[in-house]
Parts: C-alpha cells; structure tokens; sequence
C-alpha cells in the first residue's frame, strides 16, 4: 500500500495557488462592474497599478513551492526542501494577506480566486510543516 507523502501534496497546493493567480482575485461593482486576476489583468472598470506586484510574485514564488515540493515528494535532499517548502510558503501566505489587506476596500470586494488562493497556500503550509517534521523523524 502507498504511503501518503507530504512533499506531493506542498506541489498539489502549490499548483492550485497559482492557477488561482488566473481567477478574479478582486471584484467590483462599481461604474458598470468588473473584476481583476491576482497577475494584474482586468476587465471592466477595475484597474490595478502596472507593474510587478504582489500577484505577480506570489506566482513566481508557487512556482519556487512547487519545486520544492517535488523535491521532497521524491526524497531528493528532503530537510533543505522541506524547510524552503515551508518558508516559501509562509512567504505566499503573508503576500496573500497583503494584498486582501491592501486591495479590498469598498467597492471592490474579494472574489473567489483569492479565497482558492489563499486556502491553497494555507493547506501548502501545513503539508510542508508536516514534511519538515517527517523529515527530522527519518521519514521520506
């Protein structure tokens, strides 16, 4: 029987946080609607500032999760990844909290991308706690 490993499921959350990055992170209701992607795109009449942000690096670094994630899942130097697993992670938590923090003011709410987002790197953040403690037992 298989084991369930903590590392490919730090990779899972790590995906689904950035194909979150995708979805309407920001919506809006005001001057006819619309809606923004935590990667800067927009339709409608919200409009976020240009250039590299916080939606964009928390893409960057699930992308860095992701890898760090594999690398546990296959027992390749699992302490050292384990623990990036868990800082990166913790990073991406903190830059999802910032933006709902700096972003949604009336009349722009949350929307359901952000949610995804940030409950991906929650459970992204458990998983590598959870590798990082396997790892300290002796266990792949």
């Amino acid at each position: 029987m298989s084991r369930l490993r903590p590392g490919w499921l730090v990779a899972l959350f790590a995906a689904m946080v950035s194909i979150s990055a995708w979805l309407p992170w920001l919506t809006t209701r005001a001057n006819g609607g619309g809606w923004a992607n935590a990667i800067g795109g927009s339709i409608g009449s919200l409009h976020l500032p240009h250039g590299f942000g916080p939606g964009q690096l928390i893409v960057l670094l699930s992308s860095a999760l992701l890898v760090a994630g594999a690398m546990v899942g296959r027992g390749l130097s699992v302490k050292p990844a384990s623990f990036v697993a868990l800082a990166v992670s913790l990073v991406v938590v903190a830059l999802t909290v910032r933006y709902y923090a700096v972003n949604v003011k009336p009349p722009v709410s949350a929307a359901y991308g952000l949610y995804v987002g940030g409950v991906a790197a929650a459970a992204a953040t458990l998983c590598s706690m959870w590798a990082l403690v396997s790892s300290f037992r002796g266990h792949r």
